[in-house]
């Protein structure tokens, strides 16, 4: 692993676990066992650190995103949308954890207002399938309960591997709230 990847893998830790402001240069070149000016040489700012640590995982969820608004919520293209949305919530669960709890206060870092807006334009495109208050909880709790627990499973002591059985409940689990109602 390269000492850039070293220090984003680091960054990444402490943002999420100490949050963005708690988390100075200084201490990220402390657990890298490095001086400042190390860490500053690679990086520009604590921001280009945030950016290259987080930036992955915008770029992904905004893919995602893409290829919903291209296929729509078709039956065959919803179970292929939230295996791969699960995929991303095991992969990214630090970015996650981060965009859920410090996005709305960190909205004048690029990175993070770019994650913002796509977590917009999904709540968005979820809540323009249906006017019915009911189904957009479901959706809601769907989407953004599946990604508060995986990201959050540490703190509640829940043990949560991104394993085959846990990947499996949570897609039919999903597919279940995402499913359309259908009307009798």
């Amino acid at each position: 692993m390269s000492s850039q990847e070293e220090l984003q893998r680091i960054a990444l830790t402490e943002f999420a676990s100490a949050g963005y402001t708690g988390t100075s240069i200084q201490r990220i070149a402390e657990l890298a066992g490095l001086s400042k000016s190390s860490v500053l040489y690679h990086f520009t700012s604590k921001e280009a650190l945030l950016e290259a640590a987080v930036g992955p995982a915008v770029d992904r969820i905004e893919s995602l995103m893409a290829e919903l608004a291209r296929h729509g919520l078709s039956a065959d293209y919803r179970q292929q949308f939230l295996e791969q949305f699960v995929d991303f919530l095991f992969e990214y669960r630090q970015e996650v954890h981060m965009f859920i709890n410090q996005g709305p206060s960190l909205r004048d870092l690029a990175v993070i207002e770019r994650a913002n807006k796509t977590v917009r334009n999904l709540a968005e495109f979820f809540s323009a399938t249906t006017a019915d208050p009911h189904d957009k909880m479901r959706f809601g709790i769907a989407l953004g309960g599946a990604a508060y627990m995986l990201c959050t499973a540490d703190n509640l002591a829940l043990t949560l591997e991104s394993n085959d059985d846990t990947r499996s409940a949570l897609i039919s689990i999903m597919s279940d709230l995402l499913a359309p109602i259908s009307s009798n």
